[in-house]
């Protein structure tokens, strides 16, 4: 898979309806899977997650460059926050997966290493990654990471940027990446949803919130 091709006929994909709940294309996995014998939960516990749900799980795999996450991330994901996440309902599990513009790869490794210095920090930098997309670039995504940090979070910025740079994050970002290719994704964003602690369905695409709550609320 060229992981560094752009979405094929991107616009199409804000309009993709949720995969079949028996899985199909793109090795999704069989309907009623355990989560952690699907891909998407392959190495669970150590990834980024906001909420206290074991059972009912949205597994999201995002890349920091791309437009579509841009767009799930501004008008989705903070109602899934508020009205899934908050009240107990689910948890939201964030899997980077830069395969769109060259420098989600290096955001992809500020972000796991913000990740191992503090949680707070990786959801803020997290955020205005998508919010600020279109300054960044593979020239400037260090520089631009590390002045985030220092400004806004309590992480030391130096050392994080640094442990990216260095190659400390390799091995969380690879982590990710084998799970998407596992299940060969080739397209973000992409959701893995898990009721009851077993795989319901795949949303592809920047959907609206009405098609997380009717596939993981009933």
């Amino acid at each position: 898979m060229d992981r560094r091709r752009f979405l094929a006929g991107a616009g199409a994909l804000g309009t993709t309806a949720l995969a079949g709940c028996t899985g199909g294309g793109g090795g999704d996995g069989a309907s009623g899977t355990p989560i952690a014998g699907h891909p998407a939960g392959a190495d669970l516990d150590a990834q980024p997650r906001l909420g206290d749900a074991e059972e009912t799980v949205i597994v999201a795999f995002e890349d920091p460059s791309c437009t579509l996450c841009r767009r799930f991330e501004r008008e989705t994901y903070p109602r899934i926050v508020s009205d899934l996440v908050e009240p107990g309902t689910a948890s939201f599990v964030y899997r980077g997966l830069p395969i769109i513009y060259p420098w989600g790869d290096p955001a992809a490794h500020v972000l796991e290493a913000t990740f191992a210095a503090d949680a707070d920090a990786f959801w803020a930098l997290k955020d205005h990654y998508y919010a600020e997309q279109g300054a960044f670039d593979e020239s400037n995504v260090y520089e631009r990471s590390r002045a985030f940090l220092d400004g806004e979070t309590s992480v030391d910025a130096d050392a994080v940027v640094s442990a990216a740079e260095g190659g400390e994050a390799d091995a969380a970002v690879q982590a990710d990446l084998d799970a998407g290719g596992a299940l060969d994704v080739g397209q973000t964003p992409v959701f893995y949803l898990f009721r009851d602690g077993r795989y319901e369905t795949t949303v592809r695409g920047a959907q609206g919130y009405s098609v997380f709550a009717t596939a993981l609320e009933g």
